[in-house]
């Protein structure tokens, strides 16, 4: 949990500082307003795991079902290869498209089978999702 949360943070804050770079095409647009609200969901969650806000079984499950939602959709909105200035997709998406298929899917079943009914399961589920989130980001982004 001690390295989870750092990890989760940063990919988290990154995602947001570099949102968007000034990208102008609507297909790498959409793609940023995916991961987008991906690590706003997970933000969510790690907020309550560091105790900036008060554990809420309820949200939690929000966040994991839209993170689960958004998951399934990663592979359509990189079947077009488009890479542009300001983009963080590497061409390595398409070269491995399975692995990379597989990997969204790590991210939606790991977001899908998780039960938070406590504080006390937080520290799994991000180690879970974020594990993903990581697993994917390593590879495939700058």
């Amino acid at each position: 949990m001690k390295y989870v949360l750092p990890a989760l943070a940063a990919i988290v804050t990154a995602t947001a500082v570099f949102a968007h770079n000034g990208v102008t095409d609507p297909v790498v647009l959409a793609r940023m307003e995916a991961m987008k609200r991906i690590g706003g969901n997970v933000k969510v969650i790690g907020d309550m795991a560091k105790g900036e806000a008060a554990f809420d079984a309820d949200a939690v499950q929000t966040a994991l079902n839209a993170i689960q939602a958004e998951a399934a959709e990663i592979p359509a909105y990189f079947e077009q290869q488009v890479l542009v200035e300001g983009s963080e997709a590497l061409p390595a998406i398409w070269q491995n498209w399975d692995d990379f298929v597989a990997k969204a899917g790590d991210l939606e079943v790991a977001a899908g089978s998780l039960s938070v009914s406590s504080a006390d399961d937080l520290g799994a589920a991000l180690q879970q999702v974020g594990g993903a989130c990581a697993g994917c980001h390593k590879t495939y982004r700058e």
